[in-house]
């Protein structure tokens, strides 16, 4: 999926786990065939699972990062109304895996790209009140610093023009370029507010059309409050997204911006994973045309 992307399979990670974790040698190992794009995933007997970084990077910020993330993610499930995984350990590099990896607890239930919940009110509610946890958590001095989604819509001017020109043999590109000329003057109403900061299919666990649990927590930080209603563009259709936004009590302009960061990221997943991702570039699409559905209303 990416141009600089780690290999790593089952038998590594057994080997990896053997040297490193004796005490879990006798539990099977497998890989988990999801569309996730940032780790492999593999399960550890049944209560485990290991997170393999994908991308080519420096070991010592990869730890840092995973580090931070354990952190994020312990502080996630204290709020959090759903499970989410947490840390147990942190491996090292060895064997031909050039990178430190992480193991969390196991979570049952279907990805959201495997168990739709687009009908459900009672996922809606489900997210809603996952969504409102995480805001009531104090911010404690902290405010957004990153590069990614969560700041200010502007920024991503240069990115969204990529997109834009890449998406030229997949998409009617004019008139979503025009929209993202509306969509990035929006006004920054809202103080930061804690946001899991990417609440996507993949990350989204169900079961029986509940929400289930949340997974890939390790942003759990500061950022515009309506970075967190990208998921109900991505995983509501248009009737139950309105449950999320009167549970939330969201005015006009936070939705709005709900709509804009869900639409830049949807655009970066049709054209970049259209063949070596089709489930995600699927699911953007689905998206994007979530969002030009409700901006023309």
């Amino acid at each position: 999926m990416h141009d600089d992307q780690v290999h790593v399979d089952a038998a590594t990670v057994r080997t990896l786990i053997d040297d490193q974790f004796p005490r879990w040698r006798g539990l099977a190992v497998s890989e988990l065939r999801t569309a996730a794009t940032v780790n492999a995933v593999f399960r550890v007997g049944p209560d485990l699972v290991a997170r393999f970084p994908l991308d080519a990077q420096d070991p010592d910020r990869a730890r840092a990062w995973l580090q931070d993330e354990a952190d994020a993610v312990s502080e996630l499930a204290r709020a959090a109304t759903v499970p989410v995984p947490e840390p147990v350990a942190l491996g090292d590099p060895g064997h031909g895996y050039p990178l430190p990896w992480t193991v969390q607890t196991w979570l049952p239930g279907h990805d959201a790209t495997v168990e739709d919940p687009a009908a459900s009110a009672a996922f809606a509610r489900d997210l809603a009140a996952f969504i409102g946890s995480l805001r009531a958590v104090p911010t404690r001095g902290r405010r957004f610093s990153g590069a990614g989604r969560g700041g200010h819509l502007p920024d991503h001017d240069t990115w969204l023009e990529e997109c834009f020109r890449r998406s030229e043999r997949l998409l009617d590109v004019p008139p979503l370029r025009a929209l993202w000329a509306e969509l990035r003057r929006l006004p920054e109403v809202d103080a930061d507010a804690m946001c899991h900061g990417d609440l996507t299919p993949p990350n989204v666990l169900v079961r029986d059309g509940r929400l289930a649990g949340v997974v890939d927590g390790g942003g759990f930080g500061p950022a515009d409050p309506a970075l967190d209603l990208v998921g109900a563009w991505h995983l509501l259709d248009d009737d139950h997204r309105e449950v999320v936004r009167d549970a939330l009590g969201c005015g006009d302009v936070q939705w709005r911006r709900g709509m804009a960061w869900a639409f830049q990221q949807a655009m970066g997943l049709v054209w970049y994973y259209v063949e070596s991702n089709p489930t995600m570039s699927s699911w953007g699409r689905r998206t994007l045309d979530r969002v030009v559905r409700a901006a023309q209303t």
